[in-house]
């Protein structure tokens, strides 16, 4: 190596250490720190000490974490299809480029932008309040409101909804793709006689599905690790009905100060993330078209 080449490499280095040192400082280090947290009794006060796996031996026991991991399952599948079918619908309704097409989008994907903010969380606990504005309108044309956010049956629904509004980002992707596809496949099918359901289910589906798995993959991590909804709306009441695996984890960690018990948890968020992006993938190869692979 001549003596350019290496001043080269020590330029290169000098360049992207500002990213190596923020890796290592505030990824690297709190993943191995954390993962060693896993083991032990640590309340920040005091020094951690060393416990095995006790801390997930409490995850068997621990009836509120139980019911945070029923209340997460249920909301992740139960918005996310519902988010990327409604998604879906509105980018095959923005499909035909017109001049307000630009503006539709924008505004379609605004919550997107806004939905996750504390200001939203606010506006919506206002909403479906008892004295809110659902109540108002219900009361209105002679139906007696309820308490939407107090009751076990209808709380986490206003979550879902809230999530299902956020329809912003894979509705953007989706349009993406749908304008990827060659008109000439539906022209064929046309003279072919092929009917609009047909046409759907044979020609945009299939071509559109490395697009749903990337959406899929994306609301399912997402939707695992929502956490501000809850914190503000509905503070995982009531009878921790919306008390969501992030917002527990942050109970302990912040709250209690269990910082131990709380990696154990988010180590076990994490496999959990992991085995159904892992799903996710495998099973595509029996449902993803990918037009490349074509013999």
């Amino acid at each position: 190596m001549t003596e350019r080449e290496k001043r080269n490499n020590i330029m290169g280095y000098l360049f992207i250490s500002p990213w190596l040192i923020g890796f290592f400082i505030f990824i690297l280090f709190p993943i191995v720190a954390s993962f060693f947290l896993a083991f032990t009794r640590y309340d920040v006060l005091s020094p951690p000490r060393w416990i095995g796996i006790g801390n997930w031996l409490r995850l068997l026991e621990d009836r509120r974490y139980h019911n945070s991991l029923r209340a997460t399952f249920y909301y992740v599948f139960t918005a996310v299809p519902l988010r990327l079918i409604f998604a879906l619908l509105v980018a095959m309704l923005l499909k035909p480029p017109t001049r307000a097409t630009s503006i539709y989008t924008g505004i379609y994907y605004l919550p997107s932008l806004i939905g996750g903010s504390v200001a939203v969380a606010i506006m919506w606990r206002q909403i479906f309040g008892v004295d809110g504005l659902i109540n108002f309108i219900l009361k209105n044309v002679g139906i007696e409101g309820i308490n939407w956010l107090g009751n076990p049956r209808t709380a986490i629904w206003t979550l879902i909804i809230l999530a299902v509004w956020q329809f912003g980002s894979p509705m953007l992707i989706f349009l993406a793709g749908l304008r990827q596809i060659p008109e000439s496949l539906y022209e064929a099918a046309s003279i072919d006689g092929a009917r609009e359901w047909t046409q759907f289910t044979k020609i945009t589906l299939p071509m559109l599905s490395p697009v749903i798995l990337f959406n899929l993959i994306m609301q399912i991590i997402n939707g695992f690790m929502v956490f501000t909804q809850a914190y503000i709306i509905t503070g995982g009441a009531p009878l921790d009905t919306t008390l969501f695996y992030s917002l527990y984890l942050y109970q302990k960690a912040f709250q209690s100060f269990d910082m131990g018990y709380a990696s154990a948890m988010a180590w076990v968020l994490l496999v959990i993330i992991a085995f159904f992006t892992l799903l996710a993938f495998k099973s595509s190869k029996f449902w993803v078209y990918y037009e490349s692979e074509e013999v």
